[in-house]
């Protein structure tokens, strides 16, 4: 019995050992992006971890208001470090469902502005819109057009409202009901060119084939880091724009 007893012990000193050779191992050899432990870099391309590691800056909608602030400046912080200007914008509460805690506004540096600017969406939102625009938009105008993005048309983040515009209190709100959805109507390159989703998902618009294959890869590498991403795939409320927004669950059409 006791001889039993030690040899299971020894086994489990030896699978704790072998546990943490493993992670040391990873942690010196994979890429950080892939690493959910590891601090999210905006420089990096979008790994297994990425969505992860941005929720580290989510908001409890019950978070009092010094976890708000704390959070807010660490993630504004994280923007900055990127050379994106960040400025803080006023968080609202209409005492009902609609409220925006940790509400920013890109202002400029090294990001593909939004147009029209000036619109306000919590921190973790724009983080993810700039990891999306360096990773994924950025890299597919060049090598489809040969001309990086100008600017991205949006139609707004904060509405308060229920989903689909509901008027039913049983429906859940909407993400823009706390600013933490974008809707993208499409891309103006710097060369001129536009591409949009309304003329060109389905490769019928003045962008052709090109306009297409860029808006669905657009879409597709949304995917890999926004929870919830909706095109005209979904439905027709979706027909003109593209969806994102940091819901905690995953839903990509």
């Amino acid at each position: 019995m006791r001889r039993d007893l030690a040899d299971f012990w020894n086994l489990l000193w030896e699978l704790a050992l072998g546990a943490a050779a493993l992670f040391l191992m990873l942690d010196a050899l994979a890429p950080p992006e892939h690493l959910f432990w590891k601090p999210l870099d905006l420089e990096r391309p979008i790994g297994q971890a990425t969505a992860r590691q941005v929720r580290d800056f989510d908001i409890p909608r019950t978070a009092a208001p010094p976890l708000i602030e704390q959070t807010t400046q660490e993630c504004m912080a994280t923007l900055r470090a990127a050379g994106v200007q960040v400025e803080r914008a006023e968080d609202t509460d209409d005492g009902g469902f609609c409220v925006v805690q940790g509400a920013v506004r890109i202002t400029g540096g090294a990001v593909t502005p939004l147009r029209p600017g000036g619109v306000v969406m919590q921190c973790p939102l724009a983080i993810r819109y700039v990891i999306w625009d360096r990773q994924v938009l950025q890299p597919l105008a060049r090598s489809r057009y040969g001309s990086p993005p100008a600017a991205v048309d949006n139609m707004g983040t904060y509405s308060c409202r229920r989903i689909y515009g509901s008027q039913s209190d049983g429906d859940r709100p909407s993400e823009h009901a706390r600013a933490n959805a974008l809707d993208v109507a499409g891309v103006t390159l710097a060369d001129g060119r536009q591409v949009s989703v309304l003329a060109d998902w389905d490769g019928d618009g003045p962008a052709g084939r090109d306009g297409q294959a860029f808006i669905r890869a657009a879409r597709d590498g949304a995917c890999r880091l926004f929870g919830v991403v909706l095109s005209p795939d979904y439905n027709e409320a979706h027909r003109d724009h593209l969806h994102l927004d940091g819901a905690p669950y995953s839903l990509c059409r």
